[in-house]
């Protein structure tokens, strides 16, 4: 089949030494190309991000009373058929069939196999053709046909050929055609409504930010970006978009960064919902075509609050050979008073900050989830130039159970006063480590930067870690503790200075 497909073939349909015509029909025949023509009717298109759709076509049918097979060109290539519903008012479905093979010359080639086709060489060098008729054998890996008493593999020789058909095989369709068998009350012309669902189409939302450190703010543009890849162009349609992940699509699932999301909003965004989902229709009917990328708009805010954070993330017993940079992120609100005044739908925010020329340039990108309305976001765009962090255990060391003992600040009882027996599974080993943080930075302005610590928690039996001194230059620092895994410090760091933060534990790990 590669050499088949490769090759200089040409494929033409005779008859007769007649070029075959299509016979007049309801519908589009396999040999009928124009890339303009279409048999859809009035077309609705859902669109969801986990790449699936929801196509609903009203076409106007002549249906004959009694039994009889109508055709549907012109459905999605990539139609789940179990999901089909057909509606005419007086009719009922008696079976239904999606023909998938599309009219391509390998597949064409494919199906003369133990049939007998033309073919025609045609010599270089003086123009003069050699017809003969062969018979196809086989198309695995290439073509074997038997030529008289001859057996032929067509070539890749660059030579011309032409395979001439006498027919197209029933199956083979110019354009995806579900076909339906009816029996129907009555006749006449009536609307019939095709709904099915279909992968291949697909949107997410691309936002475009330009940040202004100076007067610490964004501007805002967002766009809906929609793919079309299911093999069929949906014409002059209403097109609506559902931000969600409905069971059976698979979902966008946004960032994978452990600090996108600072804190979930609580606010309503003013848009249509649709359950749990919130819907983003395109105004105005619009062609979706095939292997096609089309943007429209749906945010435009200026002078949106925005801070620029530094952040680093450090394990557990981190030691570092040398000093890692930051993350630079931008943190802003999505709520209404004060931020973006919208829910977000899953894509990528891509920010751009203007040089000393006044050129806007990029300095990185960042995915989101499903965002509601009023939440604050830290997203990350890069790895900061000048400010670095280096983390070392400074010490570490065993300590006897009256040492751990000794550290106890408080006893956890139930509000019932009922206490838990608890057997021990492994014996118990205390430890007493301190960890050195050192954050440089090389700029001309302060920063500060949030420094989180994690794993400090190691499930049922090392859950309860404890934060015995923490200080910066011997002044005491108190951190915000996160969770039982995670604690937080937001630690200035001044001008071309360099800030040391020590922190001592007491685990048993």
């Amino acid at each position: 089949m590669r050499a088949f497909a490769n090759s200089l073939l040409v494929l033409t349909l005779v008859t007769g030494g007649t070029i075959v015509r299509p016979a007049t029909a309801q519908t589009v025949d396999a040999t009928d190309t124009d890339p303009d023509k279409s048999a859809q009717g009035d077309v609705s298109v859902t669109i969801y991000n986990g790449n699936l759709a929801l196509v609903q076509d009203v076409r106007q049918i002549n249906i004959p009373s009694g039994i009889t097979r109508q055709e549907f060109p012109d459905v999605s290539a990539e139609i789940r058929a179990e999901t089909v519903s057909f509606a005419a008012d007086g009719t009922s479905i008696v079976e239904q069939n999606f023909d998938y093979d599309l009219l391509t010359p390998a597949k064409l080639m494919e199906k003369a196999v133990g049939q007998t086709i033309t073919i025609i060489r045609t010599n270089p060098a003086t123009g003069s053709e050699t017809r003969e008729r062969a018979k196809v054998l086989s198309v695995n890996n290439g073509v074997v046909l038997k030529i008289g008493n001859r057996i032929e593999v067509l070539r890749d020789d660059g030579l011309p050929v032409r395979a001439i058909f006498d027919r197209v095989p029933p199956n083979l369709r110019a354009r995806p055609t579900l076909s339906i068998t009816l029996d129907s009350a009555r006749t006449g012309t009536r609307a019939a409504s095709l709904r099915y669902l279909t992968p291949g189409l697909g949107w997410k939302a691309d936002y475009v930010s330009l940040y202004d450190e100076q007067s610490g703010s964004i501007d805002m543009q967002g766009w809906v970006t929609l793919t079309n890849n299911s093999g069929t162009t949906y014409r002059n349609a209403d097109t609506l978009l559902v931000a969600g992940n409905p069971r059976g699509g698979r979902g966008a699932r946004g960032n994978r960064n452990r600090r996108q999301l600072t804190q979930a909003g609580t606010e309503t965004a003013n848009r249509e919902q649709l359950g749990d989902f919130y819907l983003y229709p395109i105004s105005g009917r619009t062609t979706i075509a095939n292997r096609q990328t089309k943007q429209v708009s749906f945010m435009d805010v200026q002078g949106v609050a925005a801070r620029k954070v530094y952040q680093f993330d450090v394990g557990w017993l981190s030691s570092m050979e040398e000093p890692r940079s930051a993350s630079t992120a931008i943190s802003f609100s999505s709520s209404q008073q004060g931020g973006l005044g919208d829910a977000l739908p899953a894509g990528t925010v891509r920010f751009y900050q203007r040089d000393a020329r006044g050129n806007p340039q990029f300095i990185g990108e960042s995915n989101i989830g499903h965002t509601p309305m009023g939440s604050i976001l830290s997203l990350a765009t890069g790895d900061a130039f000048d400010v670095k962090v280096k983390t070392e255990v400074a010490s570490r060391g065993k300590i006897s159970s009256s040492e751990w003992e000794e550290s106890a600040r408080y006893r956890i009882t139930r509000s019932d006063g009922s206490t838990d027996t608890v057997t021990a599974e492994r014996p118990k080993e205390f430890w007493r480590t301190a960890m050195k943080y050192t954050l440089t930075n090389a700029r001309n302005q302060p920063v500060t930067v949030d420094l989180r610590q994690y794993g400090l928690s190691r499930s049922w039996w090392g859950n309860d870690t404890r934060v015995i001194s923490e200080n910066i230059g011997g002044t005491a620092l108190s951190g915000e503790q996160i969770n039982a895994s995670t604690r937080l410090w937001k630690v200035p760091v001044a001008a071309n200075g360099t800030t040391v933060l020590t922190v001592v534990y007491e685990t048993r790990y």
